[in-house]
């Protein structure tokens, strides 16, 4: 069975960075995607990767502030978030497809981890 294991949230003030880490269990040569849920909203894509880490995809509202990446010698994948503003607060959750290609569709995603909070301060 495929464990996510999330870590590297926190709270910090508008401005400032966080990296986000995502630990898997065993090898995967699937892609990877984050997601956020903020209080009150719908679950919503941030970024994915593919396995070789050639192709990357981002929502428009972090595209530039935000920036995946992936370790697979660690079986890790990283979310780097620079200019955090208070509309980036949510729980982010790691996830994993059964493909090595990348989607922004949640159905798409098999495995979830349990999410770390992130909170930006104004």
């Amino acid at each position: 069975q495929v464990q996510l294991i999330e870590s590297g949230g926190g709270l910090v003030q508008a401005g400032g960075s966080l990296r986000l880490s995502c630990a898997t269990s065993g090898r995967t040569f699937n892609a990877m995607g984050w997601f956020r849920q903020a209080p009150g909203k719908e679950r919503e894509f941030v970024a994915a990767i593919t396995w070789s880490g050639d192709s990357t995809y981002y929502a428009d509202s972090v595209k530039g502030r935000f920036t995946i990446s992936r370790d697979n010698a660690k079986n890790t994948v990283y979310l780097r978030m620079n200019i955090l503003k208070p509309e980036d607060t949510a729980l982010y959750y790691c996830a994993q497809r059964t493909y090595s290609s990348i989607s922004y569709y949640q159905n798409e995603y098999a495995y979830w981890g349990q999410g770390t909070q992130v909170t930006v301060s104004s």
